[in-house]
């Protein structure tokens, strides 16, 4: 009998301390009203009937006043007599993207006239890099259609250089990752084109489909813009070996997958093998997506890839990446000489298999020192709502579905497209941004996710006013080391907060903090105390 109730006082405890973990995870609140975002998505009509207006948006956090606090750009579509029916002429010159700033207290005021960024394009994605060294951060908008780029005047206002500046490219453009590729000192762009529709002249295809796919229809290639340091940018893509006339990119990013100082490119496409153009180093790229085993996931096939995520999920040195696609999206685990697809024995393609996936993000939300997945969920070819997906790592090679743990959020459905990360109040944990199709975005705040302690790197070049793109940084605690390249452009069509965040768990102080900065020299601290942003000055 003594027996058989220390048996049952074991089960009891085991069930209750396996409920008090459930509650001690973090919950993100929607906190999109009260913090005053007003806004709505829209594809520039009321029927969703074309490829143009099912790609949807992203969004960015960047802090475009240098004041600390982290605003919000979001880019909107608009009416096009070659894209939208007829009916949706109502809409034209009534949409247009929109800057929000934050003003430090849980609160964001629309600040989009004043500062002269409300393109009324037909905006697909957004980027901000500091091109020109003075401190603030300029501004790149992506269109179906030109591009447009606004130089920050530092006063709170823009200035419209698109076609001074040589980045109005005319195709149909995704994502635009920043980088000096050629360690000059100043900072180039890579704008990542997806593919050349028309106007709805194809007709053959299953109508039950809604609307032809990115098959149809030819594609468009990218290009590499090199900063010639005088405000004007010089097209160097053929030149750099990276041009490619067939590619369907979908968003792209950068990183330092090979750990030799360098770095590369990862380009995913529609429908089509992914681009991974390895740094020689010397200004120019090389392509080694096939033999790398980047170019093809889910057992060979090509795939309609979405946004590309990079980080180290196993925390051994090396950085990874997640695909979110219309499948079950692909986790590719970096073993130095290739890439495994480990997206089932993750257990994320049981979960994720059942939804299309855009906007995909690794980052840590519970400051535990793992990296999470969550994902933005939406059906491609109508506006039939999915849940988003959530799944913590729990640090043994495999990810939980925690979703219907985090918040009322989770228990509605979207048509969900561009996502991303930041640490918009500055309390230590990520929040999300999300967007959604012909809707509106969804500011969710991360409430728990510093109850673990955390570390904060903003990576500043010498004078300490521009960020350190392309930095590595790296926060080692005992025997564990935790790296992040600074490149804020990740996920589908959006860019995350650019400083670096580190989950630390229980440690309060990261006993070594070293940075590789672009031009190959280091920094390195010691003894960092938990809890704090941090920021660095190359010396």
């Amino acid at each position: 009998m003594n027996l058989l109730r220390y048996l049952i006082f074991i089960l009891v405890f085991q069930v209750a301390a396996g409920y008090g973990d459930a509650e001690t995870l973090p919950i993100f609140t929607d906190v999109t009203k009260e913090a005053g975002i007003n806004v709505k998505h829209s594809y520039g009509d009321f029927d969703l009937t074309n490829i143009v207006e099912g790609t949807g948006a992203g969004a960015m956090f960047f802090d475009y006043d240098g004041n600390g606090w982290l605003d919000i750009y979001f880019v909107n579509g608009c009416w096009l007599k070659n894209v939208n029916d007829n009916r949706g002429r109502r809409l034209r010159g009534k949409l247009a993207n929109c800057l929000y700033r934050n003003n430090g207290d849980g609160t964001f005021t629309d600040v989009t006239e004043e500062t002269g960024v409300g393109h009324k394009g037909y905006g697909v994605g957004c980027s901000a890099a500091d091109f020109d060294n003075d401190g603030d951060l300029d501004l790149y908008v992506l269109n179906y259609g030109p591009n447009v780029f606004y130089r920050n005047n530092g006063d709170g206002t823009f200035t419209d250089i698109s076609q001074a500046s040589g980045l109005a490219n005319s195709n149909w453009s995704l994502s635009s990752p920043w980088f000096d590729y050629d360690n000059d000192g100043d900072i180039d762009v890579y704008v990542a084109n997806y593919l050349e529709y028309d106007s709805g002249k194809f007709r053959s295809y299953y109508p039950a489909a809604g609307y032809p796919g990115p098959l149809s229809y030819s594609g468009q290639p990218d290009a590499l813009y090199r900063n010639n340091g005088d405000g004007t940018f010089t097209d160097v893509t053929k030149e750099a070996g990276l041009f490619n006339p067939n590619g369907r990119a979908m968003s792209a990013t950068v990183a330092d997958l090979n750990n030799d100082g360098y770095l590369d490119f990862y380009i995913t496409n529609d429908a089509m093998e992914n681009y991974y153009f390895r740094n020689t180093g010397k200004g120019t790229f090389e392509s080694k997506g096939l033999t790398m085993g980047l170019a093809f996931g889910e057992g060979g096939q090509g795939v309609s890839s979405m946004g590309p995520a990079i980080g180290d999920v196993d925390r051994d040195g090396w950085l990874d990446i997640y695909i979110p696609d219309m499948g079950y999206g692909c986790l590719l685990m970096n073993r130095k000489g290739y890439f495994e697809d480990c997206t089932a024995p993750t257990k994320l393609a049981v979960v994720c298999g059942q939804y299309t996936g855009w906007g995909g993000l690794l980052f840590d939300y519970d400051c535990d020192g793992y990296l999470d997945v969550f994902v933005a969920n939406g059906n491609a070819h109508h506006e039939y709502t999915e849940e988003d997906v959530l799944m913590r790592n729990d640090g043994t090679g495999s990810f939980v579905d925690v979703a219907d743990k985090s918040g009322a959020y989770f228990r509605e459905k979207y048509v969900g497209r561009g996502a991303t990360y930041g640490d918009y109040d500055n309390d230590g944990d990520l929040d999300l941004l999300v967007i959604n199709l012909n809707d509106t975005p969804r500011l969710l705040r991360n409430d728990g996710g510093n109850s673990n302690n955390w570390l904060i790197i903003e990576a500043k070049l010498a004078g300490g006013k521009s960020d350190a793109v392309g930095a590595r940084v790296a926060v080692t605690t005992g025997s564990l080391t935790r790296i992040r390249d600074l490149i804020p452009v990740t996920g589908y069509l959006s860019q995350a907060d650019p400083r670096c965040h580190f989950g630390l768990g229980k440690r309060a102080v990261a006993d070594v903090v070293e940075i590789r900065w672009p031009n190959g020299r280091t920094t390195k601290l010691t003894d960092v105390k938990a809890n704090q942003v941090l920021t660095v000055i190359q010396d």
